[in-house]
């Protein structure tokens, strides 16, 4: 009997944790939720949380704060999360920097793939491979076709080491079986300057960059880095259309909470962002910035995180870029 008694009470208090756990999440967000990113304010990426705070927000009644913490490439707003309690409180808007810096700096101190439970991929911004007139290209047949005929003096600029730009140009090497020559600098505006005059004549440009350089004949467009055709550019073929199959590169950005955190709190959140990047509202704003949105499940967005942690390694590995 006493050891029916013990059971018994063993029984009632899970049921009580059980019950309390589900009242506390299906009230869940009953106090503000911070939303970690670590890319300053005004950029794309910051553009396209802010106006997924307010949306989330309004759907699910609560406050959504975007908190900017930039520092080693994104890597310290993950580290922030990392360590944050597993509630659904505090949340990481993460991105391809995170699955590059998973080989880039192999000594992080935690790993984005196994530490970080996926949420939903929200948006994503393609590169544009653009050249200037001068260099006498008008697909990416004719570009690879030069730089195998002049190994080593075609250059290609990109915004620094280990940017978007910078990887999709290393990936287009590898894939194309070219050399050409990185001019990295330290920001976008003198990387697309430097563009802009013909000084380095290639480069993989965002997006919302390169649209209004294109449009004005400033610069041409040879193929964009996105899985298919955009919208703002329908003539405009792909990389893998351009014979580079499976060639998809971006930035891309995606809602992801501690491991760990409740599943109800995860489902909830993928609902409600799903719900958000169908919107008119939010896909006009989005796409008046040069970006895509993006909805999908919390499994297609991790196993979507290990196929560019995967994909980029081979990058890293083969530029000879990972750090000691």
């Amino acid at each position: 009997m006493t050891a029916w008694r013990h059971w018994a009470k063993a029984a009632a208090a899970i049921i009580v944790l059980i019950a309390t756990g589900a009242v506390a999440q299906e009230h869940y967000p009953s106090r503000p939720v911070r939303l970690v990113v670590g890319v300053a304010p005004g950029s794309a990426a910051d553009v396209s949380l802010r106006l997924l705070a307010l949306k989330l927000g309004q759907i699910l009644g609560g406050q959504f704060v975007v908190e900017n913490r930039t520092g080693a490439g994104t890597s310290l707003a993950a580290q922030t999360v990392v360590q944050s309690p597993k509630d659904g409180y505090t949340l990481m808007y993460g991105g391809s920097a995170n699955t590059v810096n998973a080989t880039l700096s192999p000594n992080l101190g935690f790993d984005f793939a196994k530490d970080l439970d996926p949420v939903a991929r929200i948006a994503a911004v393609p590169n544009i491979l653009v050249v200037h007139p001068t260099l006498g290209v008008k697909t990416v047949a004719e570009l690879i076709a030069l730089a195998k005929s002049k190994p080593g003096e075609v250059l290609y600029a990109s915004s620094g080491v280990g940017t978007s730009p910078h990887l999709s140009a290393e990936l287009f090497k590898l894939m194309a079986g070219v050399n050409l020559v990185h001019v990295p600098y330290t920001g976008s505006s003198q990387a697309v300057n430097d563009v802009m005059t013909g000084r380095v004549p290639v480069m993989f440009m965002p997006a919302s960059t390169a649209l209004p350089q294109v449009r004005a004949g400033t610069l041409i467009a040879l193929a964009s880095t996105h899985s298919g055709r955009m919208a703002m550019l329908p003539d405009l073929p792909t990389m893998s259309e351009s014979g580079l199959a499976g060639y998809e590169t971006g930035v891309w950005n995606g809602l992801l909470a501690p491991a760990g955190t409740p599943r109800p709190i995860i489902d909830r959140l993928a609902q409600a962002a799903a719900e958000v990047v169908r919107s008119e509202d939010f896909i006009r704003a989005l796409d008046a910035n040069g970006i895509l949105p993006f909805a999908g499940t919390p499994e297609e967005l991790g196993q979507f995180i290990r196929n560019e942690i995967e994909k980029w390694g081979k990058v890293v590995v083969a530029a000879g870029m990972q750090k000691q």
